[in-house]
C-alpha cells in the first residue's frame, strides 16, 4: 500500500479498532443504559450521513459546505453522552473515548479529501489522489459502518439485550 493510501486509511483503521475495543470490551462489561442503547446508533448514523453524502453528491462549493456542516454536527453530536459516561465509565474507557473524539474529525477529513477522487476520473483527480482507490475506500467504510450500526441496534435493543442491566461498577 502506498504511503498516501495508508494515510487516508490509517485514521479509519484507528477509529474502527478503538470502536471495537469500546463496544466489545467496555460496553459488554458494564452494559448500556437506554440512553446509550439509542444514542450510540444515532452517533453512527451521523457518520453514515457523511459517507452517503460523499458517495451520492459530487463536490461543489455548496455540497462541500453541506459536508462540512454534516461533519461538524457529527463531531458535536458524539459528545452528547459524556455526562452519562462520566458517571458510568472508568478511566480507561474515558481515555478511549478521548481517543475516539480526536480521531473522529480526522476520519471525516480523510473521507472529505477522498471525495475529490470519488467523483473524478483518474486523469481528472488531483495528482496526490491518483492511484488511491477513493471510491473503494469510501464504499468499504460505508459498508462497515452500516454493519456496525445494524449490530448496535440489534445487539443492544432486541429482547435478549433488554434483560442486561448496566453495571454500577467502574
Amino acid at each position: 500500500m502506498s504511503p498516501l493510501r495508508f494515510a487516508f486509511v490509517l485514521p479509519l483503521g484507528i477509529q474502527a479498532l478503538a470502536m471495537m475495543v469500546d463496544e466489545l470490551h467496555f460496553h459488554r462489561r458494564r452494559g448500556l443504559a437506554a440512553w446509550e442503547r439509542i444514542g450510540h446508533p444515532l452517533d453512527t448514523m451521523t457518520v453514515l450521513a457523511c459517507l452517503a453524502w460523499v458517495l451520492l453528491v459530487a463536490p461543489t462549493p455548496r455540497s462541500i459546505a453541506v459536508y462540512v456542516m454534516l461533519a461538524i454536527v457529527s463531531c458535536v453530536f458524539i459528545t452528547k453522552d459524556e455526562a452519562v459516561h462520566a458517571a458510568a465509565c472508568g478511566g480507561t474507557e474515558q481515555w478511549l473515548h478521548a481517543v475516539l473524539f480526536v480521531v473522529h474529525p480526522v476520519s471525516l477529513a480523510s473521507i472529505g479529501l477522498l471525495w475529490l477522487g470519488v467523483h473524478a476520473s483518474e486523469d481528472a483527480a488531483p495528482s496526490w489522489l491518483r492511484g488511491v482507490p477513493a471510491t473503494s475506500i469510501v464504499v468499504t467504510q460505508l459498508a462497515l459502518t452500516s454493519a456496525f450500526c445494524l449490530f448496535q441496534i440489534l445487539y443492544w435493543n432486541l429482547p435478549w439485550a433488554r434483560s442486561r442491566r448496566p453495571s454500577p461498577t467502574r
